[in-house]
């Protein structure tokens, strides 16, 4: 649970995925009309907790949140997979899920470690999670605290996946401001986490202002134990207004993504976009500051395999607000397609929004997606809250189009937080984490996507991008 802000909006916002950009709210431009955005196929806007789905996709398993994540706040978010498990990231801790048949996935732990929001990345036997709502210590049974606390803890915690079945808390590193989420960047002996984390209270103690850099912890794979902060480099010194005159003063990243064999990174920093040199990764270098008029969150970040173009996704309300009705242009809580064009620089192309508009009751907007490997396309699968998962094609970054989709219709009254968080595509199905529904295992089934089955993953960490 991320830190507040005095912004009205964003006191609820915090709650969940944007921690800390003083967003701007807009005048916002009329879409077209409902109906002529919803597919014949959904026969219409999808009654309380009814399932919708494009005829090319549909739902294989699902896993719901049973105890001990069965509580009012046991939210489910993040994913990553290795070999035959994914492992589910939760408010209040983490699920180990064998998923060697996905028709018939099986739990094979779940482990209770309180911080949210519990950002989750594996490498070997390792697994970390980010945690950015400040605990009594680094334990995982320590309580919410104060930020300003002479012993609030926030930052990274590693554990030991040797056995799934009992997964042991190695280590943690504290950092500035917490950690929201975190990318691996593999060393020859160490695996360094960068990480993203926000600055909307600043305290002396804890997170001193200005907060201008990102934090990079060096964990020696032979001796994870020895996990340290190795650097903390300022990418914000070329960032316009970075003198703190801009309306989006620096306010750390909310995500990196970063592609090793390429040499780069894509940071979403609220109020911009960074293109990164990571050649050097303790010194990663700033080749370019982007921003959109369109954007007012800066959220995620994912290049194309080619390296050639680089999604940038707005969270617009933050993860909180229904900003896929009828009445928020579509280019706004959207995705943004750069092509990476010589220099290299990123020049902005076209915009992606889900094109079938949701009621004013379910909080929607961009969040987190993955590739979808079709060899020679540019084609992604991606969570936007309550408005479902939805699988798209942008190989005409001008013209990006939906081609497939997955939804429920509005929660029960007076729930007001929910739908897919994350939807990642691993060796042949999309896993969706519902924020209360659980893991939804899908699959598409599309001429366009099928190539894609043919590829086999040992390793998904999405913020850790590799070529295939």
């Amino acid at each position: 649970m991320g830190r507040g802000t005095g912004a009205s909006l964003l006191a609820g916002v915090l709650l969940l995925g944007a921690c800390a950009s003083p967003a701007v709210e807009e005048s916002p431009q009329t879409r077209p009309p409902v109906a002529a955005t919803i597919p014949p196929e959904t026969g219409g806007t999808p009654g309380v907790d009814e399932i919708k789905h494009s005829d090319n996709v549909r739902l294989v398993a699902n896993v719901p949140l049973e105890a001990p994540f069965d509580g009012p706040q046991a939210w489910g978010t993040d994913l990553a997979f290795q070999g035959t498990y994914a492992y589910v990231g939760n408010y209040e801790g983490f699920t180990v899920v064998d998923i060697a048949d996905p028709a018939e996935p099986v739990v094979v732990s779940r482990t209770v470690c309180l911080g949210g929001q519990n950002d989750i990345s594996v490498s070997g036997n390792l697994l970390f999670l980010s945690v950015d709502s400040p605990r009594s210590d680094d334990t995982c049974q320590g309580q919410a605290s104060d930020p300003g606390a002479p012993t609030a803890w926030e930052g990274i915690r590693v554990f030991d996946i040797s056995d799934k079945a009992k997964p042991e808390y190695v280590t943690s590193v504290r950092t500035d401001c917490g950690s929201h989420t975190h990318a691996l960047v593999p060393g020859e002996t160490s695996i360094y986490v960068y990480v993203s984390s926000p600055s909307s209270v600043p305290d002396a103690r804890n997170c001193p202002p200005p907060h201008q850099n990102l934090t990079i912890v060096d964990v020696p794979v032979q001796n994870p134990k020895a996990a340290r902060v190795a650097a903390k480099p300022n990418v914000f010194q070329d960032r316009p207004g970075g003198d703190g005159e801009s309306e989006f003063n620096p306010a750390g990243c909310h995500d990196i993504t970063v592609y090793p064999e390429r040499k780069l990174a894509a940071a979403a920093c609220f109020g911009d976009g960074f293109l990164l040199d990571i050649t050097n990764p303790l010194r990663p270098k700033t080749l370019q500051v982007v921003q959109d008029e369109n954007f007012a969150i800066w959220h995620s970040a994912t290049f194309n395999n080619a390296g050639t173009k680089v999604v940038f996704g707005d969270e617009l309300g933050g993860g909180m607000a229904p900003t896929c009705d009828a009445n928020v242009d579509e280019t706004q809580g959207a995705n943004a397609i750069y092509d990476l064009v010589a220099g290299p620089k990123l020049q902005k192309r076209g915009y992606f929004k889900i094109p079938r508009a949701q009621s004013p009751e379910e909080n929607c907007v961009a969040h987190n997606g993955s590739l979808i490997p079709v060899p020679g396309k540019d084609v992604m699968v991606q969570g936007w809250y309550q408005g479902g998962v939805s699988v798209w094609d942008f190989t005409d970054s001008d013209n990006p189009r939906e081609i497939g989709f997955f939804e429920r219709g509005p929660l029960p009254p007076g729930k007001q937080l929910g739908g897919s968080w994350s939807a990642y595509y691993y060796n042949g199905y999309i896993y969706s984490s519902d924020i209360t529904k659980g893991l939804d295992v899908l699959e598409i089934t599309d001429p366009l996507t099928d190539p894609a089955k043919a590829v086999k993953m040992t390793e998904l960490n999405v913020q850790t991008q590799r070529s295939y």
